[in-house]
């Protein structure tokens, strides 16, 4: 039995429709989880979709609203969905509480990072003097900076090196990380490109690049997607195994 992975959505408010990258579902499929899209309704629907999936992930997307960090929004800060900010706060903590395993790509690891108390700077330029193009002009699989991975890190474990290139599309970047969180990757301006928990029973695992985009082009990045799922075929065979005791 594979297991079933939900993936969170972006929307479109004009013509009124949720909307995702098919790469996200066919990099879960291409390493062996079930996806399916969940619109963010209302955080009533939690409890309900937890009960259903065995992973979570938390796409990429649009800015989110800093009163959740802390600060009044800037210039720089972009468009915000208020309902989806709230909906993937509230599913990235159930899914963490829940220990059911979680990837976010970009936004996703964002989202990670606020959910458990951690901050992002609203725009790199605000944060940094000097850095890199993370906005890159060049097609979305194709690699155009690199980062340096931790020894030893869940990440390090899934890619086997410390050293890798990744593609960039964000503007807003990690400035406090959040609890029970630790950095697994910068890139060389410093930028987190990476981080996990410090749980290692739960893996909870953030990207700030779009492996999704690259894996066809580099087979290396569908070992994140590989790993994720795997600790989805885990939890399934223990949620599995908990039904089997219960009716005993």
């Amino acid at each position: 039995m594979q297991p079933l992975i939900g993936i969170s959505c972006c929307y479109d408010n004009v013509p009124g429709r949720f909307n995702l990258g098919e790469d996200y579902v066919l990099a879960v499929r291409a390493a062996g989880g079930v996806p399916v899209i969940l619109p963010h309704a209302g955080d009533a629907d939690i409890p309900e979709i937890l009960r259903a999936v065995d992973g979570v992930l938390l796409s990429g997307g649009g800015d989110l609203d800093p009163d959740y960090f802390g600060e009044e929004p800037l210039p720089e800060n972009g468009y915000i969905d208020p309902q989806r900010d709230q909906f993937e706060i509230q599913l990235a903590r159930m899914t963490m509480a829940a220990e059911i395993p979680l990837l976010g790509i970009c936004r996703g690891m964002q989202v990670m990072n606020v959910a458990t108390g951690g901050k992002v700077h609203q725009d790199i330029g605000l944060a940094l003097d000097k850095y890199l193009q993370h906005q890159q002009q060049a097609p979305r699989w194709y690699p155009t900076h690199g980062i340096n991975i931790t020894k030893y890190s869940t990440l390090y474990n899934i890619l086997k090196g410390d050293k890798l290139r990744v593609n960039s599309f964000h503007h807003q970047i990690i400035s406090f990380i959040g609890k029970n969180f630790t950095i697994s990757a910068t890139a060389g301006d410093g930028v987190v490109e990476a981080i996990e928990s410090v749980n290692g029973r739960n893996f909870a695992l953030g990207v700030q690049f779009h492996p999704e985009n690259m894996y066809r082009k580099y087979p290396i990045f569908l070992q994140i997607f590989a790993a994720f799922v795997r600790a989805a075929a885990r939890y399934l065979s223990s949620k599995k195994g908990r039904l089997i005791q219960e009716k005993c």
